[in-house]
């Protein structure tokens, strides 16, 4: 399995531009399943999670043509129902989280779904109650196999209605709006995620002729129609590499822009790493960071330690807090950071605090970090990605490390982001993929 030699310790300088964000890729790919005309959709991510799900459709009967890099289109006209139910389906699909959101498009075509237990990352448990409940108050059968980890569900007609999802989970409302977009009737799903990803499959499927209303609030509005047509579609950059982008210019001092961030959907992301010391600067659409020897985490208006906690959007993304943690290990002061959602994402702090991070676990939701302020710089060392978020994680404490760092199972950070070690080197990073 490939590894990542990093020779860290070196400022890095220029420009990058981030990816198509992977998890509006994963909601919007399941999309093209709603119709039979072709859908296009462009700056797609080349990451593992996304091909996964793309060969996924394909096998299922999608056509797809790949238009130029990052652009594909695709057609659904003709779905394979029975691999629905193959082992060879059941390989692929449990193998990605993201596969769980073809059941809503399907359900709401077809009248039927199939999904085994979705993979994914271990970072705790990740139910899948709010998925079903809503299917099955739109009027589906819900059926789980539990020795075959198989759920099947299906519906002679959905009808729209009332829901209130138990949480506000985003690919659990995406499936819920995908399942109502063709159900008789109205539907009102209240406590709905609305990060801006959820806000463009929406707008997606309104441009294929669905009509959903208060996008971008947690109440929406859907009337049911009876097909859907094709359309254009254009995928946001990734918040979450942008936020990455910012907490490596921090660590390894560097002076960086990053282009095209698409700024005013990065709702309060830039003001965290704010509140860490950290400068940037909007210009037009682009961040710009310059090097800073040192940032100073700021505290709370009575001087209380600074907490940085997840919450739903417009609350700050979970999927930073990795992030964040790495970056106030090097910065001036201490910080509490609080991850509510997933109580096993805080595990690789060990590995942090084997190269040198003074961090105090307090139990498996919060960590404690008082910050080096630049003044013991992190060791090298051999560590092993256990998720994608961590994986980045480490490997910019790796960036910033004196000596040389050896990042294994790097497939978990392929998963999330494209060619990383090849744009890392464009920016002066001494970082060679090996084995």
């Amino acid at each position: 399995m490939a590894s990542f030699e990093i020779h860290g310790g070196k400022p890095l300088k220029g420009e990058v531009t981030p990816q198509g964000a992977k998890n509006e890729a994963l909601q919007v790919l399941c999309a093209v399943l709603l119709t039979e005309e072709k859908v296009t959709i462009s700056n797609i991510p080349d990451i593992i999670d996304v091909n996964k799900l793309i060969s996924l459709l394909q096998a299922m009967g999608v056509k797809i043509e790949k238009v130029e890099k990052g652009t594909y289109v695709f057609q659904a006209k003709e779905i394979d129902l029975d691999f629905l139910e193959s082992e060879e389906f059941k390989k692929r699909a449990s193998s990605l989280r993201g596969s769980i959101m073809i059941v809503g498009p399907l359900l709401a075509r077809f009248g039927k779904g199939y999904i085994p237990k979705p993979g994914g990352d271990k970072i705790g448990r990740r139910r899948l109650d709010t998925h079903f409940e809503g299917f099955a108050k739109l009027g589906a059968q819900f059926n789980y196999d539990s020795n075959e980890h198989f759920y099947s569900i299906e519906a002679s007609e959905l009808k729209g209605t009332y829901i209130l999802l138990d949480e506000a989970s985003v690919t659990g409302t995406a499936n819920v709006v995908m399942a109502a977009v063709m159900a008789k009737g109205k539907t009102t799903i209240y406590n709905a995620a609305c990060e801006p990803y959820l806000q463009q499959l929406c707008g997606m499927l309104n441009a294929m002729g669905a009509k959903i209303e208060g996008v971008g609030s947690n109440m929406l509005h859907i009337e049911g129609v009876s097909t859907l047509n094709g359309c254009y579609h254009r995928i946001l950059p990734d918040m979450i590499e942008i936020g990455s982008f910012i907490g490596l210019a921090a660590m390894t001092k560097s002076e960086l822009t990053i282009k095209d961030v698409s700024y005013d959907n990065l709702g309060i992301i830039p003001d965290v790493f704010k509140r860490l010391g950290i400068q940037l600067e909007r210009r037009g659409d682009d961040i710009y960071i310059p090097a800073q020897e040192n940032y100073e985490i700021d505290t709370f208006i009575d001087g209380s330690i600074l907490t940085i906690s997840d919450a739903p959007w417009p609350g700050f993304t979970p999927d930073l807090l990795s992030i964040i943690l790495v970056v106030a290990t090097q910065a001036k002061g201490s910080v509490l950071i609080h991850q509510k959602m997933f109580e096993s994402r805080l595990f690789f702090v060990d590995k942090l605090i084997d190269m040198g991070a003074q961090i105090i676990l307090c139990d498996p939701h919060r960590a404690t970090v008082i910050g080096l302020n630049n003044q013991h710089t992190l060791k090298g060392i051999t560590m092993s990605s256990p998720d994608i978020r961590a994986g980045v994680s480490l490997l910019i404490a790796a960036l910033s490390a004196k000596g040389k760092s050896i990042i294994e199972n790097i497939d978990q950070i392929d998963r999330g982001y494209q060619d990383i070690d090849l744009r890392l080197r464009n920016l002066g990073a001494d970082i060679r993929r090996i084995g």
